[in-house]
């Protein structure tokens, strides 16, 4: 069985690739992915379809790795990742301008998969990268 590191570099790469199915491919059915200032996504098909959107809404998103530590059940990652908002997300319509923030997530993975994802962003310096009013962005939590 692989451990969280193991797991953890193969979800890096499937993000790297954009590649929403082989990501969702790696958690759990029931696992739950919080990302800061958003309601939970619960189960493997609505992580997908989050993955799904933020791919279309970003087609040229990128990731950096600044760091990885792993302990037990855990494992981290320290980054940096921008893009350019193409595509509509959600109600949001998309305008045209890149974003660069940094991040960190906790992946904990069980039996090979993960079963809880927690990722802590800068939103606020997200949504004003690329354009969207902060009310709006509270009212349609990305």
């Amino acid at each position: 069985m692989e451990d969280a590191r193991a797991v953890l570099t193969k979800w890096i790469e499937a993000f790297a690739s954009r590649d929403s199915d082989r990501v969702a491919s790696l958690y759990r059915v029931d696992a739950v992915n919080w990302q800061v200032a958003n309601d939970p996504s619960t189960g493997q098909e609505a992580i997908r379809d989050g993955f799904a959107q933020f791919f279309a809404s970003f087609p040229d998103s990128y990731t950096q790795v600044v760091n990885i530590v792993s302990e037990g059940d855990w494992a981290a990652w320290e980054w940096i990742g921008g893009g350019t908002f193409l595509g509509d997300l959600g109600s949001i319509k998309a305008t045209g301008k890149p974003y660069e923030i940094r991040g960190c997530g906790f992946f904990r993975v069980v039996d090979g998969k993960i079963t809880v994802q927690r990722g802590y962003w800068d939103k606020a310096s997200w949504y004003a990268q690329i354009g969207i009013p902060q009310e709006v962005g509270n009212k349609d939590a990305v």
